[in-house]
């Protein structure tokens, strides 16, 4: 039969598709056998990607110590609950992989997670798109950042499709404990779903780079199921971990404060607080807090407050300053406390409000000036800066390190502001007014006082330490950051610090700690009003403080207190909730610090007997019975003044000095106290020139010897080593 020509061309046709279909096939074929691509993609990556696994190896956070090499912040083990719901990850259905009884599943989980039975049983039996179950699903908080001890109960369960992820948590075992300085560290997930711990403040933040190590990771081939393929290699690099920091804070030390200022808190509820204790021969800071805090694992707390004050924060110091403003003076030779002034007002040029002590402007009468820094006397100060000088009190502002950041090595540190243009800013910043500071400032240019005239820079940081070769990579050395005053001047000074303490006109008394001799200055700094730009008024409107030093002749601790705003009963006054931090802290300090209480130097509970209009010898016989040792200035028979007065609390075995109705005659003072010198001087109403430091060796006026009042009285002093010196070197050292 013959075929029909149309038969012919139809087989064609089809020949041509099929031959066309084969000839596309065939070079994309070879396309994808030379190029090794897809679509524009890489298959060897995209079978690596099923079929090569790759895990982060996390690096181990550093780890922060106390000076001691307690732990403060450090990496632990926390575990992520996650259940498997896709059936396809079980290859043998004797031994499931994934959940295969939801209700039970919840029911078990329910005993450990803070979480609803029926609200865990929603998330493993809920749909998603295409109305399947996802592959596997969390449990939000409750199932994270489960202990150790957890994981291991909820796998003695032996739940199918229930497993756990490990991952590091940074664990703060104290507590709220110098929360501000040591900040905290949390996860954060960028844009590659990678996720990383980073440290959020404090020295976790600004050492992050030091802290935060470097991950490793490993990656191998594994079958469809996610299981390691037999013979097959792993490729791992290691992680780095992170370096470990030593601070030198001290976990003693910073347990007292924080004690004390948890009572304080509670007691008076201040708006803020803060304290620091210092090494002053070092700069190492031993302890910092404030108030409000937090608690760096649940962040509770940080909502009230996310600046460390103690850095960050400038503020009006106050009377303090006149710590730095009297020591100044005295370098300077301008300040003899025996001389007098007329207190109360002081009026600067063209201003027509005057300077007014802190007691309206009443002032105390005519007084000396060792009575007006006893008293903080805002118009003693005025008169100062005129003998000191406008320029050269800036010169000392700034030899104090004011205006300028410590560099502590703590993020964002303020500078604060010297406020120094016009006269009567000038004569406001000598008393603690206008000028701004940070605590931290204040710290560094006591040490110059506390330190015979060197100041030392602070720091937190004592070291950086490799944790597996525990080699020292970096450590922090004291250094000096200026030496604004001389020894000489140094030691003066907290003599004269000292009596704001002891004296019966002392500010300070308050701050008297039984067994030390402790110096320094109370202050209350005035606070802005926001709403009118003026400073706020009342009682409670001030930020009260305290910074002082002990043991005063030779300083081993700076403790500084500041709390504003307290809440205070009718009868108390600002001193009252600052010393309630600052002396336990003080006083447990120095004794873990085994520096030992003086003896003699016992505060008793009971006051100074009056023994004024007493005969000498009645009044002898009733100071010797009280446990002090009576100085007898004159010889009269009758007493007409004491020092210290009547009523002030006692130091066992101090000298009280009782003054006569006859002529002035002194004792002999050699190995007296420079403090116990001036009460002979004061009560004598002499004028006293002191040479030298230490103890007294010698003096102008023969002891029982009638005294020309305006005959100077001059007092060598000398250290107990000068004084153990030969006589031929001491009859040297007088020619």
């Amino acid at each position: 039969m013959k075929k029909r020509p149309s038969m012919n061309i139809g087989a064609a046709i089809l020949f041509g598709i099929f031959g066309l279909l084969f000839f596309v096939l065939m070079v994309r074929f070879v396309t994808i056998q030379v190029t090794g691509e897809a679509d524009g993609k890489v298959l060897a990556s995209q079978a690596a990607k099923k079929y090569i696994k790759s895990h982060i190896l996390e690096a181990h956070r550093g780890t922060i110590f106390d000076g001691k090499g307690e732990v403060i912040a450090e990496d632990t083990s926390a575990y992520t609950l996650v259940a498997i719901l896709d059936p396809s990850i079980t290859s043998d259905p004797k031994k499931p992989k994934h959940v295969t009884d939801p209700e039970k599943t919840a029911k078990v989980l329910s005993k450990y997670l803070d979480m609803k039975e029926s609200a865990i049983y929603d998330r493993l039996t809920k749909k998603g798109q295409n109305n399947k179950l996802p592959y596997q699903v969390e449990f939000g908080a409750p199932g994270r950042d489960l202990s150790h001890q957890m994981m291991l109960e909820i796998k003695e369960e032996d739940i199918p499709g229930v497993t756990f992820r490990k991952e590091a948590k940074r664990f703060y075992p104290n507590g709220s404990f110098a929360s501000h300085l040591i900040g905290f560290a949390q996860k954060t997930t960028d844009d590659d779903g990678d996720s990383t711990t980073v440290g959020k403040m404090g020295v976790e933040a600004s050492f992050n780079d030091v802290l935060k190590g470097k991950d490793g990771s490993v990656a191998y081939k594994s079958d469809v199921w996610g299981y390691l393929l037999p013979n097959s290699d792993e490729h791992v690099t290691p992680p780095k971990d992170g370096d470990d920091l030593y601070l030198t804070i001290d976990k003693k030390i910073q347990t007292f404060l924080e004690e004390a200022m948890n009572e304080v808190q509670k007691k008076y509820k201040p708006k803020k607080m803060f304290a620091i204790v210092s090494d002053p021969k070092t700069g190492k800071i031993l302890a910092m807090s404030q108030r409000p805090t937090f608690h760096p694992d649940t962040r509770e707390g940080l909502l009230d407050n996310w600046t460390n004050i103690i850095v960050e924060d400038t503020y009006e110091p106050g009377s303090t300053m006149k710590s730095f403003s009297l020591a100044a003076a005295v370098n300077e030779g301008k300040f003899n406390p025996n001389e007098t002034y007329e207190s109360g007002k002081y009026y600067v040029e063209n201003v027509p409000n005057p300077i007014r002590d802190h007691n309206g402007g009443e002032g105390w009468g005519t007084i000396t000036f060792l009575e007006g820094v006893q008293r903080s006397s805002n118009v003693a100060f005025a008169n100062l800066l005129d003998k000191i000088g406008f320029k050269k009190y800036e010169n000392y502002l700034h030899d104090f390190g004011f205006g300028e950041a410590t560099y502590v090595g703590l993020p964002n540190e303020a500078s604060g502001s010297i406020l120094y243009h016009y006269p009567i800013e000038k004569y406001t910043t000598i008393f603690g007014q206008g000028t701004t500071v940070t605590p931290l400032q204040m710290v560094q240019a006591e040490s110059a006082i506390a330190n015979d005239g060197k100041m030392m820079k602070p720091y937190v940081i004592s070291k950086i330490v490799d944790p597996n070769t525990k080699k020292v990579i970096k450590e922090t050395k004291p250094e000096v950051s200026g030496s604004p005053i001389s020894k000489e001047t140094a030691i003066k000074t907290r003599e004269y610090l000292e009596t704001t303490v002891t004296s019966e006109h002392g500010t300070g008394q308050k701050f008297a700690i039984e067994g030390y001799r402790v110096g320094g200055k109370s202050g209350s700094g005035q606070i802005p009003d926001p709403s009118n730009g003026r400073y706020m008024v009342g009682k409670e409107n001030y930020l009260f403080s305290f910074m002082g030093m002990a043991p005063i002749d030779n300083p081993q601790l700076i403790v500084y207190v500041g709390v504003q705003q307290p809440e205070l009963e009718p009868t108390e006054i600002g001193s009252d909730p600052v010393s309630a931090v600052f002396n336990p802290v003080m006083q447990n300090s120095l004794k873990y610090l085994n520096i030992k209480p003086q003896e003699k130097v016992s505060l008793k509970k009971q006051s100074l007997p009056e023994t004024r209009e007493m005969s000498v010898e009645e009044a002898k016989k009733e100071l010797e019975k009280a446990g002090v040792t009576p100085i007898v200035v004159g010889n009269g028979s009758e007493v007409v003044k004491q020092l210290p007065q009547g009523g002030n609390p006692m130091l066992e075995g101090e000298r009280v000095v009782i003054k006569t109705d006859g002529d002035i005659t002194i004792p002999d003072m050699k190995g007296w106290s420079v403090r116990d010198v001036f009460k002979v001087a004061n009560i004598a109403g002499l004028k006293i020139n002191m040479v030298g430091n230490g103890y007294a060796f010698s003096q102008n006026i023969q002891p029982g010897i009638k005294v020309n009042k305006d005959e100077p009285l001059v007092v060598n002093f000398k250290t107990p080593e000068e004084a153990a010196a030969p006589k031929e070197e001491e009859e040297q050292q007088l020619n």
